[in-house]
C-alpha cells in the first residue's frame, strides 16, 4: 500500500506503450488521468522500453494527446543503452529509431557498418530488419563485438493487435551470434540507474507488462500498479513487487488513489 503524505507529493513512473497509448492512439483517459495527478501536486516520470522517439519528440507526442511534459521527465531504452557504451566505442545501430541514434550520438560515438571495426553492436526495435542487418551484427559479435539490446519485449502493443516485439529481434542476432545480449530497458540495471536519483522512496511504478513494469517495480522497491490496456499477461502480482493495485486503466488507478487517499493492495478491476 502507498499512501499520500502529508509533505512530499509521490512519483508516478509511467510507461508509454500499453499505458498512456497504443500506436498513435490514446488510450482512453490517460491524458485526464496525468492532468488530475499534477493538480494533485504529483510529480510524473515517463520510463518507456521504446526507444523509437528521441525525448523532444516524446514531448511532442504527449502535446498531441494534450499532455504536457518536459524532456527531464522522460528516460527511454535508449538512453540506457547508450549509457553502457564507452565514448570511444564504434558501434553498428540496428533499428531503434531517433532516440536510440540521438542518444548514442550524444556521447559522441562512431557510427560504423563494416564488422570488423565494430566495439559494440546496439539493437533497439526495427520492423525493417533485414538478412544482412543481422549478418553484419553477427560477425561483429562473432569477432568480439559486444551485444546490447534495448530490451527483450517480445510483443508490442498496437491498435490493431500485438506487432511482434524487440526481443524477437534481438533472438535473431542472438542466435547468429551464440551469444546473449546484455539489455539496457526495464527491468535491467541501466535504465533503473537512470531514474533511481529521482525516487524518494514515496513512488509507484504503473505499466501492462508483469514481466518487465512489474519487475522494474520490484528492483525499485517501489509499489506496483498494474493497468490491463496493454499486454495482457497470465500474471501473479504478489511474485514482482511488494505491494500491486490492477486497475482497468490509468485513469482509473488515478481514481483509486483519489478516493481512497492511498493505491491499496488489491485488485480493482
Amino acid at each position: 500500500m502507498i499512501e499520500k503524505g502529508s509533505g512530499d507529493a509521490l512519483n508516478w513512473i509511467l510507461d508509454l506503450d500499453g499505458v498512456v497509448w497504443r500506436g498513435n492512439q490514446e488510450v482512453e483517459g490517460s491524458s485526464e488521468a496525468i492532468a488530475r495527478l499534477k493538480a494533485l501536486g504529483q510529480s510524473v516520470f515517463f520510463v518507456t522500453n521504446n526507444s523509437l522517439l528521441t525525448p523532444s519528440e516524446y514531448v511532442e507526442k504527449m502535446r498531441s494527446f494534450a499532455i504536457v511534459a518536459e524532456e527531464k521527465q522522460i528516460f527511454t531504452s535508449g538512453m540506457a543503452a547508450a549509457s553502457l557504451l564507452e565514448a570511444t566505442a564504434k558501434v553498428y545501430l540496428i533499428g531503434g529509431g531517433n532516440g536510440l541514434r540521438e542518444a548514442v550520438q550524444q556521447r559522441g560515438i562512431e557510427l560504423v557498418d563494416d564488422p570488423e571495426l565494430v566495439d559494440a553492436v546496439v539493437l533497439g526495435w526495427d520492423p525493417g530488419i533485414t538478412f544482412e542487418k543481422i549478418t553484419i551484427a553477427m560477425r561483429a559479435i562473432r569477432g568480439g563485438a559486444r551485444y546490447i539490446a534495448t530490451n527483450t519485449d517480445p510483443t508490442y502493443p498496437n491498435p490493431d493487435g500485438l506487432l511482434p516485439g524487440t526481443g524477437c529481434l534481438a533472438a535473431a542476432v542472438a542466435t547468429a551470434s551464440d551469444a546473449e545480449p546484455l539489455v539496457a530497458g526495464k527491468p535491467n540495471p541501466a535504465i533503473v540507474s537512470l531514474i533511481k536519483p529521482y525516487l524518494s522512496g514515496d513512488d509507484v511504478m504503473v505499466g501492462d507488462r508483469l514481466t518487465t513494469d512489474g519487475k522494474f517495480a520490484k528492483v525499485l522497491g517501489v509499489h506496483f500498479g498494474l493497468v490491463l490496456t496493454g499486454v495482457n499477461e497470465e500474471f501473479s502480482p504478489l511474485d514482482v513487487a511488494k505491494s500491486t493495485t490492477i486497475a482497468r486503466s490509468l485513469l482509473s488507478l488515478v481514481s483509486i488513489f483519489e478516493k481512497h487517499g492511498e493505491l491499496p493492495h488489491g485488485d480493482f478491476t
